[in-house]
């Protein structure tokens, strides 16, 4: 295939929201347009640096006497999405970064955040974006636990935000996360 310069594309975050999570068990969406179900919260604005996956195959070369390489042995994969939420006041992302046990009240009155040692939380974990064009992307993890949470900074010229990094975990299917990429239905380009 030539190489073409219309299949550059950008991400923007979609329209309503970028990241959204739900309990395990939960049904997958299977496409990059149909509103996700009321399970699933969205965890609202993540900070301009948008999301980041890193997968980092792990293996070992295999050289034979002389220096050349003849074999490549795979040990494993590992699929890491990182982004910041910056909604700090949203109870969804309390919940999600603390635990729900971990959080009680309500933003109107009061809220109470315990931070302490209970294991996370998986998750499924949905974000949906918009590329050039207006094409729909969403990227689904069934089964991602936060695994790193980066220094949160309190101070007066930067939001305050809790900056993640989700290790997905393999699916029955053995797959870590899956990807849709289409066009939006017609008449749309603004995801959910």
């Amino acid at each position: 295939m030539a190489q073409t310069a219309a299949n550059v594309s950008y991400a923007k975050p979609a329209v309503g929201g970028a990241a959204y999570v739900a309990p395990l068990g939960t049904t997958l969406p299977t496409d990059a347009k149909t509103a996700l179900a009321t399970t699933y919260k969205a965890l609202g604005y993540i900070s301009e640096d948008g999301l980041r996956n890193e997968p980092t195959i792990d293996s070992d070369t295999i050289k034979a006497w002389g220096g050349d390489v003849v074999l490549n042995i795979n040990k494993g994969k590992t699929d890491l999405f990182k982004f910041k939420l910056i909604e700090m006041l949203n109870e969804d992302v309390l919940k999600t970064v603390y635990g729900a046990a971990n959080v009680t009240g309500s933003a109107s009155t009061m809220l109470t955040v315990k931070s302490n040692n209970a294991e996370q939380e998986a998750l499924i974990w949905v974000f949906d974006m918009v590329l050039k064009g207006g094409m729909l992307k969403r990227v689904i993890i069934p089964n991602g636990t936060i695994t790193d949470i980066g220094e949160i900074a309190y101070i007066d010229s930067d939001a305050v935000g809790y900056d993640l990094t989700v290790s997905a975990a393999v699916d029955a299917s053995g797959d870590t996360h899956t990807e849709f990429i289409e066009k939006p239905a017609s008449g749309g380009g603004g995801g959910t």
